[in-house]
């Protein structure tokens, strides 16, 4: 998912921190660099970590490299220089459920098994599960989270208030009846809104899947996204919106565009990563600011099940030369101290300690503090297929999605869905 609030898709900028040249050849342990070549994506986490350099280079005498790049271009890097082998990349920022799979596959990413285990203070226990799953590979660690979100509820306390209800909804079926009775009753307002994209829609969606009993695979690795959880979670999605949704609505939505509608006052409920919400607080961005609400993500059949995810992660490049100072470097910029900073500064961190300080949480809303910590207890570790070509596994799992909202019989689409999928997967296994 882009942020394009924070993600760049500029050129490429080149930070080089000290005027060291990159350190040749040979092996790591008697003539490593003591120059760190890390490749970052353009993000608030970045740019807080570029302002806290000093510190680490005072402290271990390391010269940092920083390139930096808009999410495009950082793809583009990756395919090239990984490709390629190359070892000019020591560090690199990754999306873990998007290219994760592909680059432990292909042996990009180095095992940090032995690393994580290698300081006790900087306690790797401490990170929350769902994001460990999602940067490991064959249960072995290749990847420290750095960001995280979850699928929150957003809604509106004064139509809530207006409609009698005392408290958001805690199950999917409450929150069925509560959208049609706002719907209803409000009129230019719609009761629920929701990312309706083909490929976009998938994230927000595998929350609602999860919630029914579902999963995009089952245990045995097959297509699973027509059994009886997945059908009735496709005809739930997709009926809210048809049913609540707004008036005319199109199926091309991203995020972008479903938050336009809530921020602009025109739907009660939202169904979001927890990561966006200051699009919904902020008075400059948002004409409902003072009337925003944040709940977990309501029960369904299953319980409440939403993902919990990393949506970024450091790796050391396998092909790298300077591990060990490579891993001090993710070390220091995982720390609890940096986790702590960041996180005050409104990036959302992966660990429990961080959460569970005040400090960590002060410039956080109330509600939406208590909604991630119930989030991240079940949370789930993915919210789309974890393949090795996620982008055309979304466009095929989130087909069902857009005729749900078109009124088509959902479970139909399910069924065509599932047989394409297991033929991309049976494909995708050769």
């Amino acid at each position: 998912m882009k942020r394009r609030s924070i993600l760049g898709t500029s050129l490429a900028v080149v930070v080089a921190m000290g005027l060291s040249a990159c350190g040749g050849g040979g092996d790591e342990d008697s003539s490593a660099s003591k120059t760190v070549r890390v490749t970052l994506a353009n993000h608030v986490w970045t740019e807080n970590i570029k302002q806290a350099l000093p510190e680490f280079e005072k402290k271990t005498g390391l010269k940092v490299e920083i390139t930096q790049l808009g999410e495009d271009q950082l793809s583009d890097q990756y395919n090239v220089k990984l490709n390629a082998g190359s070892g000019d990349i020591d560090v690199m920022m990754y999306r873990p459920l998007q290219e994760g799979k592909l680059f432990a596959k292909n042996k990009y990413l180095a095992d940090l098994s032995d690393q994580v285990k290698s300081n006790k203070d900087w306690d790797f226990s401490d990170f929350q599960a769902g994001p460990v799953e999602a940067t490991s590979y064959k249960d072995k660690p290749v990847g420290v989270p750095i960001i995280t979100e979850q699928e929150v509820l957003y809604y509106r306390k004064d139509l809530l208030a207006k409609a009698g209800l005392s408290a958001p909804p805690k199950t999917l079926d409450e929150l069925k009846a509560a959208a049609a009775k706002i719907k209803a009753s409000t009129p230019g307002v719609a009761g629920f809104v929701a990312r309706t994209g083909k490929s976009p829609a998938v994230t927000q969606f595998s929350s609602f899947l999860y919630s029914f009993g579902g999963d995009f695979v089952d245990g045995t690795g097959k297509a699973a996204v027509n059994s009886d959880a997945a059908k009735q979670a496709y005809a739930y999605y997709g009926g809210l919106i048809k049913d609540s949704g707004p008036a005319n609505v199109s199926t091309d939505m991203s995020w972008p565009e479903a938050m336009a509608i809530f921020t602009q006052g025109k739907a009660a409920f939202y169904t979001e990563a927890d990561s966006l919400y200051k699009n919904a607080t902020d008075p400059a961005k948002s004409k409902v600011a003072d009337k925003v609400g944040f709940a977990p993500f309501p029960a369904g059949p299953a319980g409440s099940k939403p993902y919990n995810i990393p949506s970024w992660a450091l790796g050391i490049n396998d092909a790298s030369k300077n591990k060990s100072n490579a891993w001090k470097f993710i070390e220091w910029a995982t720390s609890k101290e940096q986790t702590l900073t960041q996180q005050k500064a409104g990036v959302p961190g992966a660990r429990t300690s961080v959460w569970a300080n005040p400090e960590g949480t002060a410039t956080y809303p109330k509600d939406l503090v208590e909604t991630i910590a119930a989030s991240t207890k079940e949370g789930v570790g993915h919210d789309r297929p974890l393949v090795v070509k996620v982008p055309e596994a979304r466009e095929i799992v989130g087909q069902p999605i857009v005729d749900a909202i078109a009124g088509k019989d959902p479970a139909a689409a399910a069924d065509t869905a599932n047989e394409a999928f297991q033929k991309f997967l049976d494909d995708e296994a050769k």
